[in-house]
């Protein structure tokens, strides 16, 4: 694949939408990642995981209307491995659509409403590690992003305080799975933010046979003084039992692998300090964060024979130097006693 030729046709691309949209903005996006971990109980390898990807796009933003566009890309090391007709494997470039999405948007006296539709993320819990229960897989945990891709329309209305969403989304190309999203998002005058959100796999019952998995998930941060940040979010997922039958021609298999008629409460709880800019503090940092997390039955949602705790807990240190950002971690594994470390640097290109 000719990169050259991608950036020129992103190029020509803001060009044209510049010259033709006077009412809008066009800008490129773009940045260079670089991350890795180590367990220490892995003494099979140098690093657990290692990769470096670029991401680059381009929005544009006006008035009434947003879009963008950008593409996530790894080299051979990091992408495709496909297997050819005579059995060999051969490692490809991967070059992803990682965001792409249209939003119309509106006013009404104090009230913004809008219309959004494409393949975007939502960026749910803020934390550094755990979290986002009201999307992510609870045997998957995340290193300084916790989002989750939805293709979906989704409609908005913003007022006063509040932000409301309604999503519908799908999981395929004919729109046979998929589910509802709800959320609200509130900010206070007071330092305060509270996220309260809904999720259920209604679709899935329309053209097959499903078990439903109900979610609910609520966030709450609060900065009692401008440098200290308390944060959390709480879970609970349950799968109905309703006599399916698992091995029917149209079973689709639950969203997440969870034992049925089991509820789930996972939780987490951090602290984030945040020097201020001028402070000393903030030479050595941006920002520092302790976090802890609690799933039950953590053991058998991931249908392990290994040993596995409940409880996990992680610290992360993160630090601005002009148009790079630098994160470390160190984070239990498995068991508590198991530590991990990880490493990202993110170089913005604009």
């Amino acid at each position: 694949m000719n990169f050259k030729k991608i950036a020129s046709a992103l190029l020509v691309a803001g060009m044209a939408t510049a010259a033709f949209a006077a009412d809008g903005e066009f800008s490129l996006k773009g940045n260079v990642q670089t991350q890795a971990t180590r367990m220490l109980a892995d003494d099979s390898s140098n690093l657990s995981s290692f990769w470096i990807r670029a991401n680059i796009g381009g929005q544009y933003k006006s008035e009434n209307f947003d879009a963008l566009v950008m593409l996530r890309i790894f080299a051979p090391q990091f992408g495709n491995k496909i297997k050819d007709g005579d059995g060999k494997t051969t490692s490809y470039d991967k070059i992803l659509a990682d965001l792409y999405w249209a939003n119309y948007k509106w006013a009404y006296n104090n009230h913004a409403f809008n219309i959004k539709i494409g393949h975007w993320k939502t960026d749910w819990s803020q934390s550094t590690h755990f979290g986002t229960y009201i999307d992510k897989d609870l045997t998957a945990r995340g290193l300084w992003m916790r989002d989750y891709s939805h293709n979906a329309i989704e409609f908005g209305w913003q007022t006063c305080n509040s932000n409301f969403t309604a999503m519908l989304a799908t999981r395929d190309n004919k729109a046979n799975t998929g589910y509802i999203r709800l959320e609200e998002d509130l900010k206070f005058d007071i330092p305060i933010e509270a996220k309260f959100a809904y999720r259920v796999n209604a679709i899935d019952q329309i053209q097959n046979t499903a078990y439903v998995t109900h979610r609910l998930a609520t966030y709450l941060s609060f900065n009692p003084v401008e440098f200290l940040r308390f944060y959390g979010e709480y879970g609970y997922i349950f799968t109905q039992e309703d006599g399916n039958k698992d091995n029917a021609s149209n079973f689709v298999a639950p969203e997440y692998k969870y034992l049925k008629s089991a509820s789930y409460q996972p939780f987490y709880i951090g602290a984030e300090i945040a020097p201020n800019k001028d402070s000393f503090m903030s030479i050595l940092m941006s920002s520092l964060y302790v976090e802890w997390e609690h799933i039950n039955d953590r053991q058998k949602i991931h249908n392990s024979k290994k040993d596995m705790d409940d409880w996990a807990w992680t610290a992360a240190w993160a630090k601005k130097i002009a148009n790079s950002k630098l994160q470390f971690s160190v984070y239990s594994g498995n068991e508590i006693s198991d530590v991990g470390f990880a490493f990202r640097l993110t170089s913005t290109i604009k």
